[in-house]
């Protein structure tokens, strides 16, 4: 009998086995510290005024940039609103030309002419980065529009605030989607607070996911403090886009621990609210979790953080080293003819 009962308490010992292979674990890892450590540099430079103007950060939020990068395809498309340095590195720009965007350097990833947020890169088919809210909600279901027209399999993804959600536009955009079948995934990071004032005060339904349900359209709320969570219920959504059935909703709960801009002292919420969140931090608890699982080791996980501790540090004496644009280049890249024959000088 004691036997029967050392082997119990040794199975209930073990660790449950990870439900994705080593590569995808150290993915989400090496994009969410990626993500972390770009914005804490960002931070540090505009407290010394290299970096200017507003400055959102994704500090709290890198789950989803993590799954950004393993739960879609590089041919599906991505727009978002301008919280979105951590969107724009999960789709692979790269560290040095985002960190030279926000100094407003003639090395950034649209020259310096765009900054903290106004990214572009039609190479890894990222389309902002959008000021105006809720402006990119009718761009993404455009661009939808485009995959299906094309025939492809790829669809946008199409990101927005829980601010956003009361935008007119949404409204339109859903039953457009759903009239036409486009291949749009819609996604709500609800960080609970849009600006700063609360979900609760500015909505009659606090239940995000619902908003979806008016159009028949699917839609699931999903844990976004968890790499896993958000990873799976992109793959799901992609299933479903991917067989010609139409648009998805994911409202993603998560929670930036910074204010809506930097200069905003968030006095809106209590400190242990806060800190109840900090509790489930997303970076530390993939780190942890890779190790206690035996995913990979310390040295491995240590080994991933070095590198891009160094790649960051090279990416702001990159952006520190770089030269401001010419006056003379403040009209062009704005508007191009070459792809329009019937457009005449």
């Amino acid at each position: 009998m004691a036997e029967v009962l050392e082997k119990k308490i040794a199975t209930d010992k073990k660790v449950a086995a990870p439900k994705y292979d080593k590569a995808t674990y150290m993915k989400w890892l090496e994009v969410m510290y990626r993500v972390r450590r770009f914005e804490e540099k960002g931070l540090f430079a505009y407290s010394q005024q290299k970096i200017r103007g507003f400055f959102h950060v994704y500090i709290g939020q890198e789950a989803i940039a993590g799954a950004l990068a393993t739960g879609i395809r590089p041919e599906d498309k991505v727009v978002t609103a301008y919280r979105q340095h951590g969107v724009a590195l999960a789709r692979g720009l790269d560290a040095a030309s985002c960190m030279a965007e926000l100094y407003g350097k003639e090395t950034g990833c649209v020259k310096g002419k765009g900054g903290s947020m106004h990214f572009f890169s039609a190479e890894h088919n990222y389309f902002g980065g959008n000021g105006i809210v809720g402006a990119q909600i009718p761009i993404g279901t455009g661009i939808g529009f485009a995959e299906k027209y094309r025939g492809t399999d790829n669809f946008c993804v199409t990101m927005f605030g829980d601010g956003a959600a009361r935008q007119g536009a949404l409204y339109e955009s859903f039953n457009m989607a759903m009239t036409w079948q486009l291949p749009v995934l819609y996604i709500c990071e609800n960080n609970m607070y849009a600006m700063g004032t609360s979900v609760k005060r500015t909505s009659n339904v606090h239940d995000l996911a619902k908003i979806g349900l008016a159009f028949d359209m699917p839609s699931e709320s999903v844990d976004g403090m968890n790499p896993e969570s958000v990873h799976e219920a992109f793959l799901r959504a992609a299933a479903h886009i991917r067989a010609g059935k139409g648009p998805y909703y994911l409202e993603i709960e998560t929670y930036r621990y910074r204010g809506h801009s930097v200069s905003d002292p968030a006095k809106y919420r209590t400190k242990e609210e806060l800190e109840t969140y900090k509790e489930k931090d997303p970076v530390e608890m993939i780190q942890t979790k890779i190790v206690k699982e035996k995913i990979a080791t310390q040295a491995e996980v240590d080994a991933v953080i070095e590198a891009i501790n160094v790649e960051i540090d090279a990416a702001m004496e990159f952006a520190e080293n770089s030269s401001y644009p010419l006056p003379s280049e403040l009209y062009e890249d704005n508007y191009t003819q070459k792809d329009y024959p019937y457009i005449t000088d």
